[in-house]
């Protein structure tokens, strides 16, 4: 399993879509304030996201090279997106950002996960 990750597209994808999520919430476009208003995150908080996803892309990017790195940083964005769909769930928000934003990136964290590490 630990082994250098290949192939390493899923991984730079991956890192690359965390980065820009990154970006968006450092001052949170609307659609990322309006989810965050919906399923109950404190403003307060806010500012804690785009750390988060920029250390998952920066994790993501060094895996490449070291797997156990990679590995796990790929596993902690897959337990993210799977936090988020509960505080959705628990939040009754079953509109576009559970069905398109957080299963969607779930689906491609798991992917990149299993794709890259699990083969």
């Amino acid at each position: 399993m630990f082994e250098l990750p290949d192939p390493v597209w899923p991984m730079v994808l991956l890192a690359v879509v965390s980065f820009g999520d990154g970006l968006m919430c450092l001052k949170p476009m609307a659609f990322i304030a309006r989810c965050y208003d919906d399923v109950g995150w404190p403003p307060s908080m806010w500012w804690i996201m785009p750390p988060i996803k920029f250390a998952a892309a920066a994790g993501l990017v060094a895996g490449i090279r070291i797997p156990y790195l990679g590995a796990i940083t790929a596993s902690a964005v897959v337990l993210y997106f799977l936090v988020a769909i509960a505080m959705h769930i628990r939040a009754r928000d079953f509109g576009r950002n559970l069905f398109l934003n957080a299963t969607g990136m779930l689906v491609l964290s798991v992917f990149t996960l299993a794709w890259s590490f699990l083969r």
